[in-house]
């Protein structure tokens, strides 16, 4: 492998969002970038110089994370509002949007084909849905606390969720059974992602570490205590050898996974960073803050041939587990004495260039398909919907009070109590989604047959 070849280079400077910036995505085909903000906005940023950016509204609340599909078709967007939201990356802005949760929704992910949703949410669930028509599928229940993330494994198999409940869990899609649950005793779970390989895990959170466990053998492979806040957000270089991480100590981190040391240290935000991704070629990264900025940095420091790469990954997926060399190693103190390169992209504007003006904002959505079901159920899941950019809610556990034991453990029990009534609630819910299905199918064949009868009306 050939590496340290130059340093990371801050590319471009996005803005034009009027609120913490909460999630960012590439579009595969590398012509456009999507941000989410806390200004219940989505940004789709152009590459091409002098081409306008979209702002795409229709959300009536914050919006908390976007996706593009593996096609770049399509951008899935999560929001306070409770709804998901499916656009189009277009002028047009056209987009459908259906009530995915009781509660607040966190996150969504695409699976490898494009053809399912998953969706995590406030309510403690994760639920899959097909992209085609929105239809729900299935609910993954366990977490007792909000669920602030949710990824699918790249083969599909494998579901991985993270939440304030200070656990990960590792869910079976086919059996929809919870096969393994990390426990995160050092503080609650903001972001997972899954390795390129699909052997191992990263964690963040508000212990402001990062961790990187082995989903074979269910063991912590890596500990990383190098933020001075909490862990928004991360992303794998595609390579699998590099993990970039976002924190609310401004910086951004770029970690050596196969020598299990700090490698980079980016400055450039003004306040707390709130999300980072990488390109999927590996090129790129961006990241977005609670200073309304989305920032795009160019890579630089790795030439290694990603599609090799890639095809390894896709032969260990087919063969048995074995050691590998683009595998997560342990961490062990380096031989020698490493030095931390720290960047300061205010020094360095080389190639940068900022895009403040030209923003065509699209929306509302022009076809936009609420879900006819209007009820709020929010009163059954025992927990206030306050939330803020950065951090988490100040009630969300017992835990982080001073109570009576006595007075702990019935509040214990209430709360046991509610999360029965909040999974009687998301069963009910389901059915109402079939039905809700049924009836649409039987409006649908009423149409065709009334237009068979009379086609010349």
């Amino acid at each position: 492998m050939t590496s340290s070849l130059e340093d990371p280079t801050l590319e471009k400077n996005f803005k034009g969002h009027r609120d913490a910036v909460t999630c960012v995505d590439f579009n595969p085909n590398m012509k456009q970038l999507v941000s989410s903000s806390m200004d219940s906005s989505l940004m789709v940023w152009h590459f091409k110089p002098h081409m306008r950016a979209y702002k795409f509204v229709g959300h009536k609340d914050a919006v908390l994370a976007v996706k593009f599909s593996p096609s770049g078709h399509l951008i899935a967007s999560a929001s306070r509002d409770k709804t998901v939201r499916l656009w189009i990356p277009s002028v047009k802005g056209e987009s459908t949007v259906f009530k995915a949760h009781t509660a607040t929704v966190r996150s969504v992910d695409f699976s490898k084909d494009g053809l399912s949703l998953l969706t995590s949410s406030d309510d403690k669930t994760i639920k899959l849905w097909t992209v085609h028509r929105q239809k729900f599928q299935f609910s993954f229940t366990g977490h007792m606390n909000w669920v602030r993330c949710a990824r699918f494994s790249s083969d599909g198999r494998l579901v991985v969720s993270a939440s304030d409940d200070k656990t990960i869990k590792l869910w079976d899609k086919g059996s929809r059974d919870c096969i393994h649950t990390f426990n995160e005793y050092g503080g609650f779970v903001n972001h997972v992602e899954f390795h390129p390989g699909g052997t191992c895990i990263a964690t963040g959170g508000t212990d402001n570490t990062v961790k990187v466990w082995d989903v074979r053998m269910n063991k912590l492979l890596q500990h990383y205590q190098v933020h001075g806040g909490a862990v928004n957000g991360l992303s794998f270089h595609p390579s699998g050898n590099y993990l970039v991480t976002a924190s609310n100590d401004t910086t951004l981190k770029i970690l050596d996974l196969l020598e299990g040391r700090l490698f980079y240290t980016l400055h450039g935000h003004q306040s707390a960073a709130t999300t980072v991704a990488f390109s999927r070629n590996g090129e790129f990264f961006a990241s977005g803050s609670a200073d309304e900025q989305v920032m795009v940095w160019k890579t630089n420091f790795d030439s290694v041939d990603y599609n090799e790469v890639l095809k390894a990954h896709r032969r260990r997926v087919a063969s048995p587990p074995s050691k590998h060399v683009h595998d997560p190693a342990p961490r062990t103190p380096p031989k020698t004495p490493t030095r931390t390169k720290e960047i300061d992209a205010a020094r360095e504007p080389r190639d940068m260039y900022s895009q403040e003006a030209g923003v065509m904002e699209v929306g509302p959505a022009l076809f936009s398909v609420p879900q006819p079901d209007g009820r709020d159920y929010s009163k059954f899941i025992g927990m206030e919907e306050k939330d803020a950019a950065i951090g988490h809610p100040q009630t969300t556990s017992l835990e982080r009070r001073d109570i009576p034991p006595q007075l702990a453990t019935t509040l214990e029990h209430i709360v046991g109590q509610l999360d029965v009534i909040t999974q009687t609630v998301s069963i009910l819910e389901q059915r109402l989604t079939l039905c809700e299905n049924k009836l649409r199918e039987c409006l649908d064949n009423q149409q065709k047959i009334t237009l068979q009868i009379r086609p010349n009306e």
